[in-house]
């Protein structure tokens, strides 16, 4: 008896502990987790757009099927999938003041390989050259 006793206390032990594990990952931490997996695979659509914090300008503006990689606080890695299977990188710097926003802007009939990237114009100066004989 006292064999059949530790056996169901263990079995009933185990079952609680993964019951808690189980419904320790909310609705809300695995709709996060799938979304960010269906972006990486270049299934949403989404618009980054770059903010001067001071001037509260738009510096940069990218919108297409994009995966966005965050882990350095000095720049944003934006990776896309071209239409023949090969992918560009686009780099951009942040600093104090230069801020980014991620929006999915997911929309149904939009092509996987199209993306758009808008500057402001007013972010650049233009170039001018002096030659020095």
């Amino acid at each position: 008896m006292k064999k059949i006793n530790k056996k169901l206390v263990g079995i009933v032990t185990a079952l609680g502990v993964s019951g808690m594990l189980l419904t320790g990952c909310t609705q809300a931490e695995r709709a996060s987790h799938n979304l960010a997996q269906e972006s990486d695979n270049f299934n949403v659509v989404r618009k980054v757009t770059v903010i001067d914090a001071i001037t509260n300008d738009v510096m940069f503006q990218m919108t297409g099927r994009l995966s966005i990689n965050t882990e350095s606080s000095k720049k944003l890695v934006i990776t896309v999938e071209n239409s023949n299977g090969s992918y560009q990188k686009h780099i951009i710097g942040l600093s104090d003041n230069v801020t980014y926003v991620v929006s999915d802007v997911t929309k149904k009939n939009v092509s996987k390989y199209n993306y758009e990237i808008n500057y402001n114009p007013k972010m650049w100066k233009p170039a001018t050259f002096k030659n020095i004989d």
